[in-house]
């Protein structure tokens, strides 16, 4: 699945991955392949994703945002 982690700065990641772990308002939650579309509201904590290699886990620490998943697309805007 193609994961994007946006800012209003900047891209921090945009790329294939294998999973990816979310602050949601109502508690973590792990986004997988062909995954049901969703939105959800983030909360502060650590978005944490395994790349599309499944080598190595990464983590974006966040105050929160929203999440968007739809078609195999993880949109993640965050602030």
């Amino acid at each position: 699945m193609t994961l994007k982690i946006i800012s209003a700065e900047k891209i921090l990641f945009e790329g294939e991955a294998r999973s990816v772990t979310l602050p949601g308002e109502m508690g973590q939650f792990t986004v997988l392949p062909r995954h049901a579309s969703l939105v959800s509201t983030l909360v502060k904590g650590i978005v944490s994703y395994t790349g599309a290699d499944g080598a190595e886990r990464h983590s974006v620490e966040v105050e929160g945002g929203i999440a968007d998943v739809d078609n195999d697309v993880v949109s993640v805007c965050v602030y």
